[in-house]
């Protein structure tokens, strides 16, 4: 497939954006078909941003052509396959199965790009969670998501267009 100058084209050191290239961060399994939760691979394929998740406390984007969530304090994200809720935003202040908290203490999620790996019909076990997030520290591996500086994430984010895709190449 080729790829068109609004994508967000991945690969293993940058990601490309609009005519400008971006460090960032991606899954320490590296690129490619993901095998099993929790395998550490960033998923080849092209992608939609279904939403962009955001911790009003911390920023407000712009975004006319992608729906916003806020990320309140019982928000959370299951990874747990034998959830029902497997691959899904749930806000809980309790939750039985294995999750990932949306709000958290550092600024890996102030902003939070969903894609629609395994979203919205999702198979138990095929992978949850592939987000484009703020990264740890310049290009610290994640768990298969695409991670940037706060800055260039918030960029690709404002600029994002009803034609932009997600796509990850190897």
């Amino acid at each position: 497939m080729i790829s068109r100058p609004d994508d967000l084209v991945i690969n293993r050191w940058s990601a490309r954006f609009q005519g400008r290239t971006f460090p960032c961060a991606i899954g320490r399994g590296g690129i490619g078909v993901k095998r099993a939760e929790g395998d550490g691979i960033t998923p080849l394929g092209n992608f939609t941003l279904a939403e962009i998740l955001i911790r009003p406390d911390r920023l407000w984007l712009e975004t006319p052509d992608l729906p916003q969530a806020r990320i309140g304090p019982r928000d959370i994200w299951s990874d747990d396959p034998t959830d029902p809720d497997y691959n899904h935003h749930v806000c809980t202040a309790r939750h039985p199965y294995s999750h990932e908290n949306l709000r958290r203490p550092d600024p890996l999620y102030n902003a939070v790009g969903v894609l629609d790996f395994n979203w919205p019909e999702a198979t138990p076990g095929k992978g949850s969670a592939i987000f484009l997030h703020v990264w740890r520290k310049p290009r610290h591996p994640t768990e298969g998501c695409i991670a940037f500086a706060q800055k260039d994430l918030i960029e690709i984010l404002v600029h994002w267009s009803a034609r932009s895709r997600v796509v990850i190449r190897g």
